[in-house]
């Protein structure tokens, strides 16, 4: 080993960790989890579980005039549409991004994103570090599926989904705006 890759070297590569398995995310895979928010469908692609917290990817499917109401968070996110047209606004300014852009959305800075395209709009949705998934796993309905339509949900339903997501935004290092 030289100098500067000595085991006292604070920029050394740790050795590889056998424990962590190598991840494929499957269209389709039973195991793959799909939750209804806000009348999206995000489905679980690879969890915080599996990166060892590095990261999350989530596909998200948003239906025309989707989207989640604005907010911030303390990690950094990043969407690459890969259908339709997504307006997303950050800390004011409205920046329209098109199938096949992305776009970083700073962590602590105020957003939000509206599908503005006739039809259903698709994303992957990266957060970095991981943890975003667990706040949708808590607040959110599962679903079959990616394709399946989110439940009707009654007024009193809708306010104990938004009284949930509040009560819980903290712990996972979110603010509703």
């Amino acid at each position: 080993m030289s100098e500067s890759t000595s085991p006292e070297d604070p920029a050394a590569i740790p050795p590889d960790d056998p424990a962590r398995a190598l991840t494929v995310a499957r269209p389709g895979d039973p195991g793959l989890r799909h939750l209804a928010l806000a009348g999206d469908v995000y489905t679980i692609l690879v969890s915080g579980e599996q990166t060892g917290g590095r990261y999350c990817l989530i596909d998200m499917r948003v239906p025309p005039g989707g989207g989640p109401p604005p907010h911030r968070h303390d990690f950094e996110e990043m969407f690459t549409v890969q259908s339709g047209q997504i307006r997303f606004t950050c800390r004011g300014e409205d920046v329209l991004v098109r199938a096949g852009e992305t776009v970083n959305i700073p962590a602590n800075a105020p957003h939000f994103f509206r599908n503005v395209s006739d039809g259903p709009a698709r994303m992957l949705c990266l957060c970095a570090p991981a943890g975003q998934e667990e706040y949708f796993l808590e607040v959110a309905v599962p679903v079959d599926s990616a394709d399946s339509a989110p439940p009707e949900l009654t007024e009193a339903e809708q306010a104990a989904m938004r009284e949930r997501a509040v009560a819980l935004a903290a712990r996972y290092r979110t603010e509703l705006l």
